[in-house]
């Protein structure tokens, strides 16, 4: 490969997605991926998440243009500028109002850890307790707070015990039939169960990298219910899931309930720009001056994207758009899923999951290395990376979903059949 040298040379073996993707990319633009050696490649990976619209969207790329052809302040830490007004002006518009949401927002910093972390910390400021709940298969960050909260293998790293979270089983998963509301109901009103009434809950309604296992909104509202009677926050992580994943701007729209706190990050950035929010009940915003900052915590570039991206959300034809590739991508990976018995299909909105049973937890990393030898990068997630996460950018051109879902297919079949023979 074309320039790989200086990669694995000088590189850290902590690297991941470039072991994955062996190719030196060089441009993009919507779906699309160009290596240096001018190979082509169908993105349905969308940098896990901060690409929903695509690579190098026109109208969000104009905007960043234009704003530093003009001189625009690019760092400016949290002091108030053009772009922080117009990005926090087009969120309340476009997104919070129309939903009748009344969150504040604060900048914690650049990536989704922070977000995660301001929230918990947050959390254990209003409620002056310190336990949190957390589920099973769940991913909140890579920092210390963050990982605290993590059920998956990024935990192994910390270097120290890792404390103050009570996990429990998530809704939907490899062992699933576990009752968690009743479980949760009888330890917290059981004063000798062992549990302390913990600050907050902490969920995404949908495990993107815990392998695309998805919260029935019945079960979300039962715990929305169980934590507002007992006086315990609840934490709706949408940094993967977000700006429009599950087909809905957030996640939990589909449950008709209202987090107490939210986080996100990555498509937020309107154009995988770094930013991240922590978006908190006004009544819960008891932050002194200064007392949770960061150098980086209001890009600038990303506020003037994200403001750009948002304002896509206002062209019903981008909506229904959205619902229309959903549809198209859900009767592909259907009919994927019934020509390979035993081959099990997660969808919600953009976001599919695919996992072959009796497989082996390598079938979807074969199927991951097929799938890049034909041009279509997608990522593994999951118990063992055993999961195909299928997530094309939300306004994809429908011809390229097809060539991509053909892609996938031809690469599963060739996965499943070598599976068959083992």
């Amino acid at each position: 490969m074309i320039g790989r040298e200086a990669v694995q040379t000088l590189e850290s073996e902590v690297r991941l997605y470039s072991r994955a993707f062996p190719a030196v990319f060089e441009r993009a633009r919507g779906a699309e991926l160009f290596a240096a050696d001018s190979e082509r490649y169908i993105d349905f990976f969308c940098g896990a998440g901060a690409l929903n619209y695509g690579h190098n969207h026109p109208h969000v790329k104009a905007r960043v243009t234009e704003y530093l052809e003009g001189d625009g302040i690019v760092h400016a830490l949290d002091a108030d500028t053009a772009a922080k007004r117009a990005f926090l002006e087009r969120l309340g518009s476009v997104v919070l109002e129309p939903r009748g949401l009344s969150y504040r927002v604060q900048f914690p910093g650049p990536t989704g850890t922070n977000a995660t972390e301001a929230a918990l910390k947050l959390a254990r400021k209003v409620t002056g307790r310190t336990g949190m709940i957390a589920f099973s298969g769940s991913f909140h960050g890579m920092t210390l707070g963050s990982l605290a909260v993590t059920a998956n293998r990024p935990r192994t790293a910390a270097g120290i015990p890792l404390t103050h979270t009570t996990f429990v089983p998530y809704p939907d998963g490899p062992l699933p039939g576990f009752d968690s509301i009743d479980y949760l109901e009888r330890a917290l009103d059981d004063s000798f169960s062992g549990m302390d009434l913990p600050a907050a809950v902490i969920l995404e309604t949908v495990q993107m990298d815990g392998g695309i296992y998805i919260a029935p909104p019945g079960w979300l509202r039962e715990l929305r219910e169980l934590t507002a009677e007992r006086g315990i926050l609840l934490i709706c992580d949408e940094v993967q899931i977000g700006c429009g994943r599950s087909g809905r701007f957030f996640s939990f729209e589909r449950a008709e309930i209202e987090p107490d706190i939210v986080t996100m990050s990555k498509s937020i950035g309107g154009c995988g720009l770094p930013l991240s929010l922590c978006l908190m009940r006004p009544e819960l915003d008891v932050w002194e001056p200064g007392e949770h900052t960061g150098t980086f915590r209001a890009n600038q570039l990303a506020l003037v994207a994200g403001a750009a991206a948002l304002e896509l959300w206002v062209d019903p034809g981008f909506v229904e758009g959205i619902a229309v590739r959903a549809e198209r991508l859900g009767q592909r990976i259907a009919e994927l899923a019934a020509r390979h018995p035993g081959l099990v299909a997660r969808q919600i909105g953009m976001a599919s999951g695919l996992e072959l049973s009796d497989a082996g937890v390598e079938w979807a990393v074969r199927t991951q290395a097929a799938a890049f030898e034909r041009g279509l990068v997608v990522e593994t997630c999951g118990r063992g990376d055993s999961v195909l996460k299928v997530c094309p950018p939300l306004n994809v051109d429908l011809d390229v979903l097809d060539e991509g879902c053909d892609i996938l297919a031809s690469a599963v079949a060739q996965s499943a059949t070598a599976a068959a023979r083992a």
